[in-house]
């Protein structure tokens, strides 16, 4: 949770540190922009492989790995002396922040079984919302106090603490027959087998085994390195395009976005290719064949599109024609937030008795609520109304959120937990930037018209993309009981007489 949390409370800090940042380094605005641009490009495209290395070398270890290195990275920043370093530094934060994100839904699958996986995954939900609406609030208070600096050095202590206490933290082992509950054998008779104990999720597959990481050949086959580089080339280029189009167009501009966008559908061709004859697939495909996993990426993607691209067009309404500061902006959005930390656990039990289908369903109907009410705010607009649509927003995004992040983590294997975090990770990682590159195409597409006007246009647009995702809900499964292990994989202690 805490590994999660400073991820999020990074990335919503550093949005109000932009322009002092700007001011001190003595940048233009496109450099400023490659400090978000090249840590979101660096996220997305390593999130499912770095979900791969926790599955092959243990998830704990790649999470403490992951934060270490997150620390490092931000204390490296607030020192930086010049914007070429902190584009470099954010890039290495990016890469850090990919390990240990799918890492903390991971060590969540392998300590849950399936049944009890909603509440821990609800209670990660509500971290991630305390952090991000904690962040504008106190991004505004150390800016203004002690400059940019200070928001990198934030999450410093607080990553540095938890990735050594996740490696002090011995990992835990099934239980073993205590040799004093021996049963005493007669003499003469053979010697009983050993006790043991099954393990509570199925075996890992041959490829992950323990006794293959000895052998360098096997564990490249298994990481599938080649399909690990074409997801991370198609992922680069496709978050590339939709950070530069709006602004640069497809073909033009200095960015080359043209260039990216025929990259991406290259090198996405060339993995599918790929994916289909590899021995050991960097995604396996019973996963991504799994009703519910598709199901819930398509939720998770559409809804965090339909809110983060709502939430881009909320704030520059509330500063721009209702002529709030940004911080008193931050404090009109903080029912989203409250909602989200309140309600998630919530849900948690929501789904247990009405399912994941109908609690997912009723999350995106929510949502796409909420973004059509704002849509019909114009310069009347008061807090209690504005509050309002904030609070169906957050009730639906993070129904939408845990129910369908449960879906896809407890359909995987133990084995690949880390591929199935990685993949509602990108999910959760590409949908905002989509749903923001939305946004500013649609805001812009008429100079002449007025931002109200425009606004009203381009929320509609969003309020489908969040009823696609409420239908994309539907593929989740609907009953209420939660799916139970099978015989053969409960623990099972070996009894001999």
């Amino acid at each position: 949770m805490i590994g999660a949390a400073v991820v999020a409370l990074d990335g919503t800090v550093l949005t109000l540190a932009q322009p002092v940042l700007q001011h001190d380094l003595h940048a233009d605005f496109a450099q400023v922009q490659w400090t978000s641009t090249g840590y979101l490009i660096a996220v997305a495209s390593l999130l499912v492989f770095a979900g791969r290395l926790g599955d092959r070398y243990g998830h704990r270890r790649i999470f403490a790995l992951g934060t270490l290195g997150f620390a490092a990275a931000s204390a490296a920043v607030a020192l930086a002396p010049g914007i070429g370093w902190v584009i470099a530094l954010r890039v290495l934060q990016g890469v850090c922040g990919a390990l240990l994100q799918p890492a903390t839904l991971g060590m969540l699958r392998a300590a849950y079984p399936p049944g009890r996986l909603a509440m821990p995954i609800a209670l990660r939900a509500s971290a991630i919302g305390l952090a991000a609406a904690a962040g504008p609030l106190v991004g505004g208070a150390l800016v203004s106090a002690y400059g940019w600096r200070s928001v990198f050095a934030l999450t410093v202590f607080p990553a540095l603490a938890i990735g050594l206490l996740a490696l002090a933290v011995p990992a835990s082992s099934p239980p073993t027959a205590s040799p004093a509950a021996s049963p005493v054998r007669p003499p003469g008779a053979p010697p009983a087998p050993a006790a043991s104990v099954e393990p509570c999720f199925p075996p890992a597959s041959p490829t992950s085994a323990p006794a293959d990481r000895g052998r360098s050949g096997e564990t490249r086959a298994s990481l599938d390195l080649p399909g690990a580089f074409l997801l991370a080339v198609t992922l680069a280029c496709l978050v590339h395009v939709l950070v530069a189009a709006p602004v640069s167009g497809l073909t033009g501009g200095t960015a080359g976005t043209g260039l990216a966008l025929a990259a991406a559908l290259v090198a996405g061709a060339l993995l599918v290719r790929h994916e289909r004859r590899a021995a050991h697939p960097l995604l396996p495909p019973a996963l991504l064949r799994s009703r519910p996993v598709a199901a819930g990426l398509g939720a998770l993607l559409a809804a965090s599109a339909a809110l983060f691209g709502s939430l881009f067009v909320a704030t520059h309404f509330l500063q721009d024609v209702r002529g709030l500061d940004p911080l008193t902006s931050a404090v009109w959005t903080l029912p989203l937030a409250v909602v989200m930390v309140l309600g998630a656990p919530a849900v948690a039990l929501a789904q247990r008795r009405f399912g994941p289908r109908r609690t997912a369903v009723a999350g995106g109907l929510l949502l796409t609520l909420g973004v059509l009410l704002l849509s019909r705010l114009d310069e009347r607009a008061t807090a209690v109304t504005t509050g309002g649509c904030f609070v169906l927003l957050g009730a639906g995004f993070s129904t939408v959120m845990v129910t369908a992040t449960a879906a896809v983590v407890k359909r995987a294997a133990a084995a690949e937990a880390g591929v199935a975090g990685g993949l509602q990770q990108t999910a959760m990682n590409t949908g905002p930037v989509l749903g923001v590159a939305t946004a500013t195409l649609l805001m812009t597409l008429d100079p002449s018209a007025g931002f109200v006007p425009a606004m009203g246009t381009t929320l509609l647009a969003l309020a489908a993309v969040a009823a696609l995702g409420a239908a994309a809900a539907l593929g989740l499964p609907g009953g209420s009981a939660e799916p139970q292990p099978r015989e053969a994989e409960r623990p099972r202690p070996a009894l001999h007489p």
